[in-house]
């Protein structure tokens, strides 16, 4: 019964991926459309078929024409159609192009999912189609004729609305490229990380994250004998489907620890979990766990915030290239990201240990920490921008601002070290004894600032200062010498 929800939860998990691959794809909705097109032609033919030419000539607005005038009318709205489906596509190459120059190959995946650039594709397309099945079936032969009047109507509605569609993807296009709408995209796509992430309270079999990374008791380490899992082939571990896992290890009564976290490249026979203990992992439980990890050819944000994070610090990174020269770009990327450290400051981190009801540990993985996401969001920035007085005194802003919302001492100290650095590495680079002034003023507020943060302590409760009950720790059941049970 068991491995009967396990494999369910897995194919879950592998649907999931797969349909979040299908959906960001640039075909699936035009698909999509041109299966509705077809279905809607079926459908007016039909209707036509059943109506006849006399219920449908008293009505003004049905198209009245002969065979020959419905064939060249489908055949305009079809080449016209089409035609246009071309130019559209061509004008998104182009967009594609630049946006892949100035702000990065990987934020073309932005532009490919845009709902909007899809739409406009699937409408041209799916009138083709639409007119392609129709003008078939007019016939205007000596003895019959056939003009399907409804389905000819219908054909000049999607020409009219075409024409709508084409109006609104020239005013899409030409506000999809601007820089805000880029890196606006990109924050909506961390902010959905952030809350998948790091929920404002942590769910059953989940523990905060210690303060100081120092003051709670490590996962126990794996023994020596502990069985390596590898997968079969190369790739970027996007999905970790941990209630498989927990399931996994639950039936069979093992411990299972990830070796490799969303976003890092797994090597074929590479070792990517462990568990144990050994004697309990048969080639069922090892094949089970490998199809719980799943594999793509590039980094993908469902479970991976430090990817997004890096979209964001890439087109800030472009944007003080000298060859773009473009810091207005740079602060608003600045903004993005000091708004999601933010509502992660206020939050608390899941640790990467996992417990069952019973309270014994069944899943170690490695957690983000909050420092590391604090550093993967300003040291480039930090690094590229350190010449220009703006930028820095920007981000020394945006890091007290941060700091504000991180009321503990441990998570402001990522914070305080990045202000310290920022002022270090640009005071030097800076030329005029007036900028060096003017960034010695902004990084002394900042600290000031980040100092006077620490009269607020941070804890983790809910909104009406009751604690929250997912940080409570379960209880550990008692020891039966095999099972690993959680520390203190």
């Amino acid at each position: 019964m068991m491995g009967g929800m396990n494999n369910v939860r897995a194919l879950r998990a592998r649907l999931a991926a797969r349909w979040e691959r299908v959906r960001g794809s640039f075909w699936f909705v035009p698909a999509l459309m041109s299966l509705g097109a077809a279905l809607l032609a079926l459908g007016t033919l039909v209707i036509d078929a059943r109506l006849g030419s006399e219920a449908l000539n008293g009505l003004s607005w049905i198209y009245g024409g002969g065979p020959e005038g419905a064939r060249s009318l489908l055949s305009t709205v079809a080449s016209s159609a089409i035609t246009v489906a071309g130019t559209t596509f061509s004008i998104t190459i182009a967009a594609l192009s630049l946006a892949s120059s100035q702000f990065g190959p990987r934020l073309l995946r932005t532009f490919v999912r845009d709902t909007g650039n899809q739409v406009v594709l699937g409408t041209f397309v799916a009138t083709f189609l639409y007119c392609l099945l129709v003008v078939r079936t007019v016939r205007g032969l000596e003895d019959t004729r056939v003009v399907p009047h409804l389905s000819v109507t219908v054909a000049v509605l999607l020409a009219i609305a075409n024409l709508g569609v084409l109006i609104y993807f020239i005013h899409h296009v030409a506000t999809a490229i601007r820089a805000d709408q880029v890196i606006a995209a990109v924050s909506h796509d961390l902010d959905a990380a952030v809350e998948q992430l790091f929920p404002e309270q942590l769910g059953h079999g989940l523990v905060a994250q210690p303060e100081a990374e120092a003051s709670d008791p490590p996962p126990p380490p794996a023994p020596g004998d502990a069985h390596p899992i590898t997968l079969a082939h190369d790739g970027y571990l996007q999905v970790v489907d941990v209630e498989t896992l927990m399931g996994l290890a639950g039936e069979h009564d093992v411990v299972v620890q990830l070796l490799r976290r969303p976003g890092d490249f797994v090597v074929e026979d590479e070792p990517v979990a462990l568990t144990w203990p050994p004697e309990r992992a048969d080639d069922g439980l090892c094949q089970a766990i490998g199809g719980a990890l799943i594999l793509g050819r590039e980094r993908s944000a469902q479970q991976d915030v430090r990817f997004v994070v890096n979209q964001l610090v890439e087109v800030a990174a472009r944007a003080l290239s000298p060859g773009i020269n473009d810091p207005f770009t740079a602060l608003t990327c600045l903004d993005r990201l000091g708004a999601a450290l933010r509502r992660v400051a206020r939050r608390p981190l899941p640790d990467g240990r996992r417990y069952d009801e019973a309270g014994r540990l069944r899943v170690i993985a490695e957690p983000i920490r909050f420092s590391e996401l604090v550093d993967a969001a300003f040291d480039q920035i930090r690094s590229y921008g350190g010449d220009n007085i703006v930028v820095m005194a920007r981000l020394l802003d945006t890091l007290a601002r941060v700091g504000a919302a991180a009321g503990s001492e441990a998570r402001r100290a990522p914070l305080t070290r990045q202000a310290r650095l920022a002022y270090e590495g640009s005071v030097a680079k800076l030329h005029t004894e007036g900028d060096r002034r003017t960034l010695e003023g902004h990084y002394h507020d900042a600290m000031g600032r980040l100092r006077a943060s620490s009269t607020t302590e941070w804890s983790v409760t809910s909104h009406d200062d009751q604690p929250a009950a997912s940080t409570q720790r379960p209880a550990a059941a008692p020891d039966n010498g095999r099972d690993v049970q959680r520390p203190g």
